[in-house]
């Protein structure tokens, strides 16, 4: 009986199943068809390659000296990388641009363009985009941002809120308990999971303005104060590790391959010309020895010794495969941020327009689902803070808005992604309104503009160009027409829709 069970469970990740169609009766004939998974399976070819493979927890996998040896190789490779500091920086320019814009959708037209324009004043008196694409860098090349909500009596507007950004290194619990299992390194949790308290260092622990600084000192910040921006890729994940660290070999090896093409094309640029002989060693033809330097003038004619022959090294770098390898490499580093190649190189020369369109759709998409988590993350309780702190200023709001939170309908505008082919955007647009498919305020939040503010202004001029005379360009014109330029196409779709 055991051994039968034992046949059945086998130790070695197999699923033993009796064949349907054994013969009964006796143990002859019968045969068991033994299915299994060959990734479950270790053997000598693929021992070393999963050795490193572990079933640690999220945060058990990503500790505290996991995360500081990824930030400082991330860190380094963005400062001395071209190519890693480029994506970066490109990835932050694309997510965040030049910043949100907030709409208020209450039912009070005038306090909503009250409340959006103070909080723009707000927003550039603080440098929120600018923070923003730092707290998006710092997701990148050290796996997480943090923010504190903090008063700044300095701003020069009534709003005194403001935003201290902090580093990841910052953020830890210097002597954290290990058999609390309600926090993690720098975060203290709940029952139900949520944060209740972040440990932040008095101190950033690399700062070496006056020495080494070796602290234990550290603030306990509560969760309502503090933003936490990373991306979790595991169930209970409770701090980030950098974007690009599937990347980080992949940028060693690029600039180690550079690197060794040019000091091989170097070494043999170095060598002007080389003597050598086909006459035996120790023979009549050594008057010069090996390894002797010639100086050599230029422009000159010369005489070689008897048996003697002038040539030169061939230089074998760069190979004709260099510039191959090197768009390979650059295309597995740019698939771990869902970047195209030709984004992460700057370079589409290779392209046209149908494979260009189609790859940006996964990169536009990946920017998209980014700049939700960014609303719902940080800004929305930065509209919080903010409206919490508006209401109390006498005068600052209307009476209307003073029980505004924001729970209130909002959305929020970024900066839109150009069209390849402005004209037939354009004329697609166009279309798309006259079949009532679309909406001018979502096709005017495509391209990152709030459709009220650009039909007032649109009004403006329009009424400017009747008091001046001026003929309006779709007087008596359809809604498309093929033959119009770029500039009438576009004019005529807002005009007339407008």
């Amino acid at each position: 009986m055991l051994k039968t069970i034992a046949n059945l469970l086998n130790r070695n990740g197999r699923a033993v199943e009796r064949s349907t169609d054994a013969p009964r009766g006796g143990g002859r004939g019968r045969r068991f068809v033994v299915a299994k998974f060959d990734s479950a399976q270790t053997t000598a070819d693929n021992r070393k390659h999963w050795s490193n493979a572990d079933g640690l927890s999220p945060n058990a996998a990503i500790s505290a000296e996991v995360r500081r040896t990824l930030r400082n190789r991330a860190r380094y490779e963005v400062a001395n990388n071209s190519y890693a500091r480029g994506i970066v920086l490109t990835l932050a320019n694309d997510v965040i641009g030049t910043g949100p814009r907030l709409q208020m959708l209450t039912d009070l037209p005038d306090g909503n363009r009250v409340v959006e324009q103070l909080f723009a004043e707000w927003s550039d008196a603080v440098r929120l985009p600018e923070k923003l694409r730092t707290l998006r860098m710092a997701r990148a090349d050290s796996g997480e941002g943090f923010a504190v909500l903090t008063s700044n009596p300095s701003l020069p507007i009534d709003i005194k809120l403001d935003l201290r950004l902090l580093e990841a290194d910052q953020v830890t619990t210097p002597y954290l308990n290990t058999t609390d299992m309600q926090a993690v390194d720098g975060i203290v949790f709940d029952r139900a999971g949520n944060p209740v308290e972040y440990h932040v260092l008095k101190a950033h622990p690399g700062d070496t303005s006056f020495g080494w600084v070796v602290t234990d000192d550290f603030d306990r910040v509560p969760a309502a104060a503090l933003i936490h921006y990373f991306r979790p890729d595991r169930p209970g994940q409770a701090r980030g590790i950098p974007d690009i660290t599937p990347a980080l070999p992949l940028f060693a090896q690029l600039r180690r391959y550079t690197l060794a093409v040019i000091a091989a094309a170097e070494t043999a640029a170095d060598f002007a010309a080389v003597l050598y002989t086909d006459a035996p060693a120790n023979g009549e033809a050594d008057p010069v020895e090996p390894m002797d330097l010639v100086d050599l003038e230029r422009r000159m004619a010369t005489v070689l010794p008897g048996g003697w022959k002038l040539g030169q090294i061939t230089a074998e770098q760069p190979a004709t495969t260099y510039g191959e390898f090197k768009k390979e490499i650059l295309n597995e580093i740019a698939r771990c941020l869902n970047m195209p190649f030709n984004v992460a190189a700057g370079n589409s020369s290779g392209y046209n327009y149908a494979s260009g369109r189609l790859d940006h759709q996964t990169y536009f998409k990946s920017i998209r689902v980014d700049q939700a988590q960014i609303e719902t993350v940080i800004l929305d309780r930065i509209l919080a803070a903010w409206l919490d702190e508006a209401v109390l200023i006498e005068g600052l709001l209307p009476q209307s808005l003073r029980s505004v939170d924001a729970r209130f309908d909002h959305q929020w505008f970024w900066d839109g992604q150009e069209h390849v082919d402005p004209a037939k955007e354009a004329s697609a647009q166009a279309t798309r309104l006259q079949n009532h498919t679309t909406t001018l305020a979502y096709e005017y939040a495509r391209q990152g503009r709030d459709w009220e503010s650009e039909l007032r202004q649109r009004a403006k001029e329009v009424a400017l160009m009747e008091e001046l005379g001026l003929p309006l360009a779709t007087n008596g014109m359809p809604v498309t027409q093929p033959q119009q330029s770029e500039e009438n196409n576009d004019a005529s779709s807002v005009d007339q829709n407008a």
